[in-house]
């Protein structure tokens, strides 16, 4: 592991957020809560965001109803089209200060932030715009007594709750699709982040997205869980740990309220004995390191054929040692910080608690010579035991279980004892076996020889990684309703 102390991008003066964005106006918090805006590779604070409360988010959730049943409700879909298109626009405008602001936030390198935080959200617009103008929102059937009009209509107003490791990215994939297909939403972003989303609003005010439509409230948990309450909202798209994804889902079902659930992961990443090393090192920036291992898909798991295990450790162990470490915003950093003290806290909790079971080869603690922000050294354990909560919990930051394998059956008995199943990787020089691996594995991605997410191909979990689909056509889907009409023959023909 290396620091560096090259220079990083200069950091703009940020403003205080203490206001909401509701009905397309500033609006006033109804009561007092504020938070302080810490930089996660500095520990200081450097702006104040106002907290929302019952108050602000039932305040949103109207707004949000009056825009359904308004214009918004009766547009079509090339009019939703081109709003988006210039909502698009705007941010393209942001970018750069979108990508910089989430770095600051949550320590992400600032690479990174700029495909994910700069660029997705408007690419994800686009996309949906596209898909909107090619979808066939109602065809005639035929039917016995004459034909069935079946339509596909929003499913309404939608509580969209994101978390802090990928905020605009993930945000918009619950937006985009939404308002393509004719929704409403209140955006609850998380604290952790708590500035970012706000330049959603001002592209949205630049784009003419007309108001109540998109509405956004920072809030804690506890105003979210008043969002998923709210007798007016009629979907929760959620993206966030699975402690908390259940009591959501659990809400959801007693109210019969539609959700999507994107929760955690535990993924194993499958080194085969033919695997090619450098492919495999190559691929680990995306595959179990990206975003500081502070993502959901992070394969931290990495099960190896035992002819190749000692080999594969010593190149992983060097590989993780190697990592340039430090300021999110320096061009050069791979790994930057955690994003708040508390998290460190907990994946520091999860090494020492590695250390007394298991064989360190890398990394083991905070970082020398890092000793202001919420750093935490590449680590690597060797000889884990699959059973142990190093290899069964989702740890949410850089630290590797590495375990050896005999036999194929072997490594998908290995992968599968999880209850997650969100993600993971086979490593082979035979792609077909790879793919016959991979079709075995119980996770809704997999990657073979790398691993990279397609916006336009559905993702999500299986087990306790989630409910649902999110990205591709398939995304769409759970932003609308389908209707039968019972009509006359005469509608097959129209």
């Amino acid at each position: 592991m290396t620091t560096t102390d090259s220079a990083p991008l200069s950091a703009p003066e940020v403003s205080d957020r203490v206001h909401f964005f509701i009905g397309g106006a500033w609006q006033k918090p109804h009561g007092s809560g504020r938070h302080d805006v810490v930089e996660a590779a500095t520990g200081e604070r450097f702006a104040v965001a106002a907290l929302g409360d019952e108050v602000d988010v039932d305040r949103a959730v109207r707004a949000a109803r009056a825009a359904l049943n308004g214009p918004w409700g009766a547009t079509t879909a090339a009019e939703r089209a081109a709003v988006m298109r210039r909502f698009a626009d705007a941010l393209d405008k942001r970018s750069e200060e979108a990508s910089v602001l989430v770095s600051r936030e949550n320590g992400m390198p600032i690479g990174l932030s700029r495909a994910f935080n700069g660029g997705a959200p408007a690419a994800l617009l686009r996309m949906y715009a596209d898909l909107i103008e090619k979808t066939p929102l109602e065809a005639a059937r035929p039917a016995a007594l004459g034909s069935t009009i079946v339509r596909r209509e929003p499913v309404g107003v939608v509580g969209a709750i994101v978390p802090w490791n990928y905020p605009l990215a993930l945000a918009m994939s619950k937006v985009a699709p939404a308002l393509a297909a004719g929704c409403t939403l209140v955006l609850k972003p998380s604290p952790d982040t708590a500035l970012d989303s706000y330049l959603f609003a001002d592209a949205a005010v630049e784009a003419g997205l007309p108001d109540g439509v998109l509405n956004i409230v920072l809030a804690d948990r506890e105003a979210g869980m008043a969002l998923v309450r709210h007798p007016e909202v009629d979907k929760i798209a959620f993206t966030g740990s699975t402690e908390a994804g259940r009591v959501v889902g659990a809400e959801c079902g007693r109210l019969i309220r539609r959700c999507t659930l994107e929760l955690g992961g535990k993924s194993a990443s499958l080194f085969l004995r033919d695997g090619d090393l450098d492919t495999f090192l190559n691929g680990l920036p995306s595959a179990s390191f990206q975003n500081n291992s502070q993502t959901c898909t992070t394969q931290s798991r990495v099960l190896v054929e035992r002819s190749r295990y000692a080999e594969v450790v010593d190149a992983l162990a060097a590989y993780a040692t190697g990592l340039r470490v430090g300021d999110p915003l320096d061009e050069t950093v791979q790994c930057g910080p955690m994003a708040g003290e508390r998290h460190q806290r907990r994946v520091l909790g999860y090494i020492e608690q590695g250390r007394a079971d298991f064989r360190l080869v890398a990394g083991g603690g905070r970082v020398d010579g890092l000793d202001r922000g919420w750093f935490v050294a590449p680590t690597v354990f060797a000889d884990v035991d699959n059973g142990s909560p190093l290899a069964q919990e989702e740890i949410f930051g850089p630290v590797i279980a590495v375990m050896p394998f005999d036999t194929d059956e072997d490594a998908i008995r290995i992968a599968n004892d999880s209850n997650y199943g969100l993600a993971g990787s086979v490593w082979t020089a035979d792609e077909d076996r790879g793919v016959a691996i991979a079709r075995r594995i119980r996770t809704g991605t997999v990657g073979v020889n790398y691993y990279s997410t397609d916006l336009e191909a559905p993702f999500g979990g299986m087990k306790d990684s989630g409910i649902g689909r999110e990205f591709g056509p398939e995304g769409l889907d759970s932003y609308l309703e389908y209707k039968s009409v019972y009509a006359s023959a005469r509608w097959l023909n129209a």
